[in-house]
């Protein structure tokens, strides 16, 4: 009864539709499968490839088989296996594939194509196992077990896509070799170009998505309030005067959340209320006045807008930065006037200096440095000092103007470089420099010429021409080094050093360096195209063109060895007066030393190791740190000087360890790091 109960139980399962086959699917696995695989183990084997059912392996069993299946038989009656293979008969032969790839779920089916028949390797010979199982199947689904057959329209779609897999499995297969080595190099050319790619750049859009901290917030009120702008000119426009009030009081409230917010942990708290107001009164206004061409036109006005105040913006920064970078600050000007003070206080006795007798001996070391700058001046000679092998040797000759003469005076009194020579002029005292004899100086007494620097609404002065309108270039000093001959006629060479220069190793081997007949001793610049001639001269004036290189290398001034004997046998300085003459109408050069340096020097300037002269400290901020700490000099050539708060802090170090900030002037002063 107990059998009959559980065979009727089958039977309804069966009947009740689409779960019947998982459990089916689980009563086999646990009554037929897992048993039979555990005897495959001990040496049952399983053809799997020939998929023989369980009739099939009945006839087929030796002795140990025939051991196995009386242990399964003593486990269930009759009906329950003949209801088993009946079962297994419906779905299919049994394999261990279909397990594994169905995973027992309920689309489980066959391996063969038909479940009905089965045809062997050889098509002409017929399989007696099959046509056996075919015979019992089909009498025991007459029986009792509703057969669930498939129609001709899944046979028919299932045939069609095993040829379609056929076909795509034929088309991998039929790709040659040379074929494959095309994809791959493509491939390989795709990964180059995102490779090389900036990463954010060619998807800022979902690099901003990924972003947690984006800051949408304030984006979003900027946004507003350009479209708050655009929305009440055109409500203006047409008369929509209370839209134009709403619009213009919730500018006000965002400007004013905005304020100096540059994230939004700037935002206050009320930053979300005033969006969503916002976003409200944007709404009613797109509304009412949202017009394609009108939009656009504001939103272009207000570009144009936008970007003629950049560019005033621009040219107001260019000028204050050349404005800051020639200004002395206050402790620096502090510091000169009570050294001024205290030097006139001095008795003209202790206003001399030792070992003047080596002012003119040319079997020492002598050095140029023309400076209104006290401490600039003062580092010069420390670093100087600080570095040589022996100090004895090194002569300084100090030329400032009347006003920082008394200052500079007092400071090397105060503290004099050890054993070195210092030596101060005064320029204004060199009576030979005057304008019958200087260029220069006859220029700036023109009116043109006063003209161009003093009117400040001069039509050229543009933010290219500003650097150019600088006082300096007033100044003999900065012209001065054009007349070293006169200044000192009885030295053979003289090293020539600007003031925004630091000295980090001993520099006697320069007197040592073969100009091979040459008058200047220079680093070069033109490792880059705009270090070249054709930077700083006008090559459209037929002089220049005749006479000069374009692309011929410039060098640098702030280091410079000058062989004055040369110097006088070429006439260098008269060179120097012809071209000067021939620019006082400003149409070959710029004003400034450089380029008539580069001119009168043209063809006898010869080339030093780049490691006496490391530039560019005052504008480059990518300067390798090797290079500078290599480098036997080290210039802050460009606006950010040392002393200045535009300096940059990085090579600021360099410049301040040459300086005593616990000296008594500088405490009194306020000058520190």
């Amino acid at each position: 009864m107990a059998l009959k109960r559980g065979l009727s139980g089958v039977n309804r399962i069966r009947g009740s539709g689409g779960g019947s086959r998982s459990v089916l699917g689980l009563l086999i696995f646990f009554c037929v499968f897992a048993p039979l695989c555990f005897f495959v183990g001990r040496g049952v084997y399983i053809d799997s490839s020939n998929d023989y059912s369980i009739v099939s392996v009945k006839q087929n069993l030796d002795w140990r088989e025939r051991l196995a299946m009386q242990s399964v038989r003593s486990l269930f009656s009759k009906e329950i296996l003949d209801v088993i293979a009946t079962s297994t008969a419906d779905l299919g032969p049994l394999s261990l594939d279909s397990f594994k790839k169905n995973n027992l779920s309920a689309s489980w089916r066959g391996t063969g194509v038909d479940p009905s028949f089965r045809h062997s390797e050889n098509p002409a010979t017929p399989d007696v196992k099959s046509n056996n199982l075919n015979e019992k199947r089909d009498s025991i689904s007459k029986d009792s077990i509703h057969q669930k057959v498939e129609t001709p329209t899944k046979i028919h779609r299932r045939q069609l896509r095993e040829k379609r897999r056929e076909m795509r499995a034929n088309e991998l297969v039929q790709h040659n070799d040379d074929t494959i080595l095309k994809l791959e190099n493509a491939a390989i050319e795709r990964s180059k170009s995102v490779d090389s790619a900036v990463l954010g750049k060619y998807s800022i859009w979902r690099r901003e998505n990924e972003n947690d901290n984006s800051d949408s917030n304030i984006r979003l009120m900027r946004d507003q309030v350009i479209m708050a702008r655009v929305y009440s000119g055109i409500a203006k426009l047409k008369n929509k005067n209370d839209l134009l009030q709403e619009l213009q009081a919730r500018l006000k409230d965002s400007q004013r959340v905005l304020g100096e917010a540059t994230s939004d942990a700037d935002l206050p708290r009320s930053a979300h209320e005033k969006l969503r107001a916002m976003g409200q009164v944007l709404a009613k206004a797109k509304m009412q006045l949202y017009d394609c061409k009108l939009v656009t036109g504001k939103l272009r006005a207000m570009l144009q807008t936008a970007d003629e105040q950049v560019r005033s913006l621009k040219k107001q920064s260019t000028f204050l930065a050349q404005l800051a970078a020639k200004t002395i600050p206050n402790p620096i000007h502090c510091l000169s006037m009570r050294l001024t003070i205290d030097y006139y206080l001095l008795s003209p006795e202790k206003r001399k200096f030792p070992r003047s007798e080596n002012l003119e001996n040319p079997n020492l070391y002598h050095y140029a440095l023309f400076s209104d700058n006290v401490l600039a001046a003062s580092v010069v000679v420390n670093s100087t000092i600080m570095n040589a092998k022996d100090p004895s040797k090194h002569v300084f000759h100090l030329v400032t103007d009347k006003l920082n003469f008394g200052a500079m005076n007092m400071w090397f009194l105060l503290n004099p470089p050890g054993k070195a020579t210092i030596h101060v002029e005064n320029v204004d005292e060199f009576k030979w420099l005057n304008s019958s004899y200087c260029p220069v100086l006859r220029q700036l007494e023109s009116a043109a010429m006063r003209e161009y620097y003093f009117k400040a609404d001069h039509p050229t002065s543009g933010s290219s021409n500003l650097k150019y309108r600088n006082p300096k270039y007033l100044s003999m000093l900065n012209h001065l080094r054009f007349y070293l001959p006169e200044v000192y006629p009885k030295l053979n060479k003289i090293l020539f050093l600007d003031d925004d220069i630091i000295v980090q190793k001993d520099l006697t081997p320069l007197w040592e360096v073969n100009l091979n007949g040459k008058v200047n001793g220079a680093v070069e610049t033109c490792g880059e195209s705009f270090h070249r001639f054709d930077k700083y001269l006008n090559f459209s004036n037929p002089h220049i063109a005749r006479n000069f290189n374009p692309n011929a290398c410039g060098w640098a001034y702030g280091m410079n060895m000058f062989d004055l004997k040369e110097w006088k046998k070429r006439d260098i300085t008269g060179i120097y007066h012809k071209w000067q003459n021939m620019n006082e109408n400003r149409t070959l050069w710029k004003l400034g030393t450089l380029p008539p340096g580069l001119i009168t020097f043209y063809g006898l300037t010869h080339p030093l190791n780049k490691a006496w002269h490391v530039l560019g400290l005052g504008y480059n901020p990518s300067i390798d740190k090797k290079d500078i700490e290599n480098a036997a000099v080290v210039h802050y050539n460009g606006n950010m000087k040392p002393w200045l708060e535009l300096a940059m802090s990085k090579y600021r170090p360099y410049w301040t360890k040459y300086i005593k900030f616990d000296h008594p002037y500088l405490r009194r002063c306020n000058l520190h790091e």
